[in-house]
């Protein structure tokens, strides 16, 4: 039988691909045009003469800086998060030890700690350290309250291993850290999208710890570096629609390549 076609979908896509795509073209319209056509023409306005010119003074200036810092930020706090967490969730999951399922629960205490309660200490002790204005001070700290979400999904994807294989391994003479290796690792890689995801948005949207711990342009980052577009004169909307496309792409490449992945690991969380 065939059926009939349905014109509310169809009416109820066309006006979501309306929502999702206005603002998408007023994002890059904006950005191919001078600040005297945009000025002229409006958000919603045709470009008259396209340029790339934004974006060439972006990273030209002192924004192409701010991208390289959060770029170092974003991989240093993703590299901390992939040495730390991967072995310590494999404890978790494998260890029945008390002393464990504390550390388990001191990092589930973390979930419950937001940073702005804590940003005072944090800069007392950042400062103390000698690390206040350098991307250390940065890292550290968006490390720190990355790992507690990542703990609790990873750990939630390796309790999906059945004791099946963990004991066909055992029969075999794997040591544990064979087993992390062999076995863990390759069945955890949803969990290790996620949680490299995951962390890299939490460094590369970070802008609590940038904003109170650094004051430098040398150590500006991204979402600090965006303040730069605005004067008293005004505010350069396409040079700073511009930097928020390139500020977009990174994170928006790793969504792309571990998009699969990162649902798998979502749906994992929960643990059997």
């Amino acid at each position: 039988m065939r059926r009939r076609p349905n014109f509310l979908a169809g009416l109820g896509s066309l006006v979501w691909l309306a929502v999702v795509g206005l603002p998408l073209y007023v994002l890059l319209a904006a950005t191919l045009q001078t600040r005297s056509d945009y000025a002229a023409a409006g958000p919603l306005g045709l470009p008259k003469h396209l340029t790339l010119q934004n974006y060439i003074d972006d990273l030209s200036g002192g924004f192409g800086q701010y991208f390289l810092n959060t770029l170092i930020v974003t991989v240093s706090v993703v590299a901390i998060v992939l040495l730390v967490v991967p072995p310590l969730s494999y404890a978790i999951v494998r260890s029945r030890g008390r002393t464990t399922t504390a550390v388990f629960r001191l990092f589930l205490l973390g979930l419950a700690i937001p940073a702005q309660a804590v940003i005072v200490p944090m800069f007392y002790v950042i400062s103390k350290a000698g690390l206040y204005d350098n991307l250390i001070g940065v890292i550290l700290p968006t490390a720190a309250f990355s790992l507690p979400v990542c703990a609790l999904i990873l750990t939630g994807t390796m309790r999906d291993i059945t004791s099946e294989l963990y004991e066909a391994m055992a029969m075999d003479g794997a040591a544990p850290w064979r087993v992390f290796l062999q076995l863990v690792l390759p069945l955890s890689k949803g969990g290790l999208s996620t949680i490299t995801v995951f962390s890299a948005l939490q460094a590369w949207n970070g802008f609590l710890f940038p904003l109170v711990l650094t004051q430098s342009n040398e150590t500006k980052v991204v979402t600090l570096g965006l303040y730069d577009f605005q004067t008293q004169y005004g505010i350069n909307v396409p040079g700073l629609l511009a930097a928020v496309v390139l500020s977009m792409i990174p994170i928006l490449l790793v969504y792309l390549f571990a998009r699969r992945a990162l649902v798998q690991g979502l749906m994992g969380v929960g643990g059997k």
